[in-house]
């Protein structure tokens, strides 16, 4: 592929990465102001599937539905785990923890997806990348225990943690479901009808759970719900699937460990989120795992 196109791929990975921090303060919002935010959960998807689909008509690249039955199935799949089940956990965990540190739990993500990839023979692990990663992951759990790496393993922390370690593991299956996905469904399809799905599992959820009163909701619940919607979901999803398929799973997912550093700076700065020297040195060993995870096929690229 031209260098062109793979600039253009990371450029829009690093802004879905700086959106997808930004969801982090979105939630938080709605996590703390709502009891039941399910139902923002279920919008906020019908939102991005109307989004995608009138893109899909101005643009005339179409969004056409699955054809067989295992098309049907990867999109449940991906409705099932990348925005239901991440949807629950991700809400909920939101009520108990503050958005920096949600957000930097999910940094486990990176190393969870590289080792699965690894493991299921769909990427090779070299020194270069486990380095990387094993250093994206200290400082992830360096920010985690305010200074005690050690602290997720010794259940020192809450269910606010473990809630979001739920958002890790249900989009690592997303990350691999995805891959299947866009093998025969085009990135804007698979986001688009996965969306569906989901915001009707979340629907589902929201009607048992009950307590809808969306005329009672701020204007911050709602500019929270077309954030999420819109450069959270529409474009962010769309344009990590899209990485995911350029540039494989392992590759794309190392991105993810920029989330938590532009959450924490997102928080800081809208949430008045106190941003210590713990967080600050865990920020630098993730960019510095990113940058080293990166850095050979960067250069590659650069070179050609």
């Amino acid at each position: 592929m031209p260098q062109k196109g793979h600039s253009l791929t990371y450029a829009k990975l690093v802004a879905a990465m700086f959106f997808w921090g930004g969801t982090w303060i979105a939630g938080r919002i709605i996590a703390q102001e709502l009891s039941a935010p399910l139902a923002v959960a279920s919008i906020r998807f019908v939102v991005t599937a109307l989004a995608l689909a009138g893109f899909a008509l101005l643009t005339g690249k179409g969004a056409p539905a699955p054809k067989t039955a295992r098309e049907w199935g990867v999109v449940s799949g991906l409705g099932f785990f990348g925005i239901f089940l991440y949807g629950l956990c991700f809400f909920f965990g939101l009520q108990h923890i503050t958005a920096g540190r949600g957000a930097l739990v999910v940094a486990l993500n990176p190393v969870v997806i590289v080792l699965a990839a690894w493991l299921f023979g769909h990427e090779r692990m070299n020194r270069r990348k486990a380095l990387g990663s094993a250093i994206a992951l200290a400082g992830c759990l360096t920010v985690i225990g305010n200074g005690n790496p050690l602290a997720l393993v010794e259940g020192t922390v809450g269910i606010g943690e473990w809630l979001i370690v739920g958002c890790v593991m249900s989009w690592t299956a997303y990350t691999f479901i995805g891959r299947m996905a866009t093998r025969t469904l085009s990135p804007l399809a698979t986001t688009l009808y996965a969306s569906l799905i989901g915001a009707l599992l979340l629907g589902v959820a929201a009607l048992v759970q009950g307590d809808i009163e969306p005329a009672s909701w701020s204007w911050r619940v709602w500019t929270g719900l077309f954030f999420l919607a819109i450069f959270g979901t529409a474009i962010a999803y769309t344009w990590f699937t899209e990485a995911v398929h350029t540039l494989g799973a392992g590759h794309a997912s190392v991105f993810i460990n920029l989330v938590p550093v532009f959450a924490v700076l997102q928080a800081a700065l809208l949430l008045d989120e106190r941003l210590g020297l713990p967080v600050l040195f865990g920020g630098l060993l993730v960019i510095a795992g990113v940058w080293l995870t990166t850095k050979q096929k960067i250069s590659l690229e650069i070179s050609k």
